[in-house]
């Protein structure tokens, strides 16, 4: 701007006029200005990054300032204000990234330590000249704890099975914080779900704390379908979010620059990582990432390129207060299973093989099942109808008794070992019988009506008899209570000889060749 000024009652009415909607010709007109005039003006005005709001209630003297240029400088001070200026450059990159810090708030600082610099207009044209030398080591747009940017190295890394030798590529996941560029680097087996978050996790742990946002590529592991305004999160991803309280906002589809940190580590992994580890053969993920780890730490603290400050002293300094603390626990992956409550009140979780009682209402109706490592979660309209310790027991029943109707309860002293005794007194094959009984694939109160069966026809034949009724049915692989009772019934377990399986016939017929023929 010229060193010659309108004055800054002038340049109230230019603002006040431009506040009020008025075209840069109708002011230049009315204040009796050119249009270039009003036009510089202006642009000092976009520049401030103030609003004409508070631009108004500036005083003449603020204006001066925000505006003049002192015009009586030499050009040997000039080179000395602008030596300083830029001397205070770094510290207004760094301070930028810190919540609620302006370029407006670092100016007044910069004028307490020197009182004859440049005014605000200048100081931020000098800064945006600046900072574009830089650009592409430091961007300055991202504050600090805002920002974990998220992506999958396009190159793999492999490790070798050491009992056959096959080689075996791994996936590398990169995660960048947005004002630092502290980054965390590891190998995983693959990029699905249970891979994806631990890595995620053990990114905020090496970090110590939680950003407020994860910046995610459209993986299927993260978004379910993408959109350039709400894409859908996977629902696993989405729990782990919730669970450390930050939010997942991917980047849009077809828009680099919205990771372009990111993938600007990736590129730099290549040559600080991958390439160090070129002619290293590693035996497992662990060995890997442990190598990784090493290279990692002296990456993160390499100064930038025309810098005397690396990632991790940007990271201590700035970002690591601004972060979210951690949950006192690890998060737990969560499965996701849609089922339907049979009719003994049960669902069924087909990996495990077992049943998980739910309250009779809702049965026949479609609940989802939230499965942790220990625990299992049934919920029906986003409401919680039923909680069970998980079991990995196949073919157990998780059975609470309120579930169940009144007319659906039996004998509390009912279980597998007082039925197995209650055998026992009879003969071995009946205690045979009731444990392979018990082993069936069905409702606990089934098996146990069955056993209450079985053992009850010794009153009304004797214990020999059916422990001999028994050992026919194990005999012949016809375990239960009716084949059990047609046994007693026909007397059969008075018949105990065991079948020649493989007893021979001999069949005579005219037409049948004998052994001669072939003599």
């Amino acid at each position: 701007m010229a060193n010659k000024t309108i004055g800054s009652v002038m340049i109230q009415e230019i603002i006040r006029m431009k506040h009020k909607g008025f075209s840069n010709s109708k002011i230049a007109q009315s204040l009796g200005k050119s249009r270039t005039t009003i036009l510089k003006y202006l642009s000092v005005i976009d520049v401030s990054g103030l609003k004409t709001e508070e631009l108004l209630k500036l005083t003449e003297e603020d204006l001066f300032e925000l505006f003049e240029v002192p015009s009586s400088l030499g050009t040997s001070n000039r080179e000395s204000i602008h030596a300083d200026l830029h001397a205070f450059f770094p510290y207004v990159e760094k301070e930028l990234k810190r919540v609620g810090v302006t370029r407006n708030i670092l100016w007044k600082e910069y004028k307490v330590k020197h009182p004859e610099g440049v005014m605000y207009s200048r100081f931020c044209e000098h800064y945006s000249v600046w900072n574009k030398k830089s650009e592409g080591y430091m961007p300055t747009n991202h504050k600090a704890g805002e920002k974990l940017f998220i992506d999958y190295a396009g190159k793999k890394l492999h490790i070798i099975d050491r009992e056959t030798g096959e080689i075996k590529p791994v996936e590398v996941f990169v995660a960048t914080l947005g004002a630092s560029q502290y980054t965390y680097i590891e190998a995983s087996l693959t990029q699905r779900i249970p891979d994806f978050l631990s890595s995620i996790q053990n990114a905020l742990h090496y970090f110590g704390g939680v950003p407020a946002c994860i910046i995610p590529d459209n993986l299927k592991s993260a978004v379910t379908k993408s959109s350039r305004y709400e894409p859908f999160i996977n629902e696993q991803f989405a729990g782990f979010a919730s669970y450390y309280d930050t939010s997942i906002m991917p980047a849009r589809p077809l828009k680099p620059k919205d990771k372009s940190l990111v993938e600007g580590a990736v590129n730099i992994a290549y040559t600080r990582i991958y390439a160090a580890l070129r002619n290293t053969e590693f035996y497992s993920i662990n060995e890997l990432n442990a190598a990784i780890r090493l290279l990692l730490e002296n990456y993160n603290k390499l100064p930038f390129q025309k810098k005397n400050h690396s990632r991790a002293d940007l990271f201590q300094g700035i970002e690591k207060e601004a972060l979210k603390p951690l949950p006192t626990q690890n998060y737990e992956l969560r499965e996701y299973k849609t089922a339907t409550v049979q009719k003994n009140c049960h669902v069924f979780y087909a990996n495990d093989k077992n049943y998980y009682s739910v309250p009779h209402a809702y049965i026949g109706k479609k609940v989802k099942m939230i499965l942790t490592q220990n625990v299992v979660e049934i919920y029906h309209n986003q409401s919680r109808i039923a909680l069970h310790g998980r079991s990995q027991k196949a073919y157990a029943y998780l059975t609470i008794k309120e579930h169940m109707p009144v007319s659906h309860t039996y004998n509390n002293n009912w279980n597998p070992e007082y039925f197995i005794s209650w055998a026992a007194k009879i003969g071995p094959s009946a205690k045979e019988c009731i444990e392979k009984i018990l082993e069936q694939k069905q409702y606990p109160e089934q098996n146990y009506k069955s056993c209450v069966g079985v053992l009850n026809l010794a009153s009304k034949t004797s214990k020999e008899r059916l422990n001999n009724a028994c050992k026919r049915a194990l005999l012949y692989e016809a375990i239960g209570y009716n084949p059990i009772k047609n046994i007693l019934e026909k007397g059969l377990d008075k018949q105990l000889e065991e079948p020649n399986l493989f007893s021979t016939v001999t069949i005579t017929h005219e037409n049948i060749r004998g052994s001669e023929y072939y003599a």
